[in-house]
């Protein structure tokens, strides 16, 4: 991280900072063997289930599909 800051990229600057503010948990999403896997996949399956219901659907049958999909 130092040597990309004394480099002239900002955008790594900003990547580097934010690494640096989350440092804790960059450090446990790395070396734990615990993660949001399963939470990840969950709301990425119900996003897009939201998106093949936009404008067709109101929110009772998207709250159905989202109980009743696997």
């Amino acid at each position: 991280m130092e040597r990309v800051e004394a480099d002239d990229l900002p955008a790594l600057h900003t990547f580097a900072t934010g690494l640096r503010r989350d440092l804790a948990a960059v450090t446990n999403g790395l070396s734990l063997e615990h993660n949001s896997g399963a939470v990840e996949g969950a709301v990425t399956r119900a996003k897009a289930l939201k998106r093949q219901c936009y404008g067709r659907a109101n929110f009772d049958l998207l709250r159905l599909r989202l109980l009743l999909t696997p």
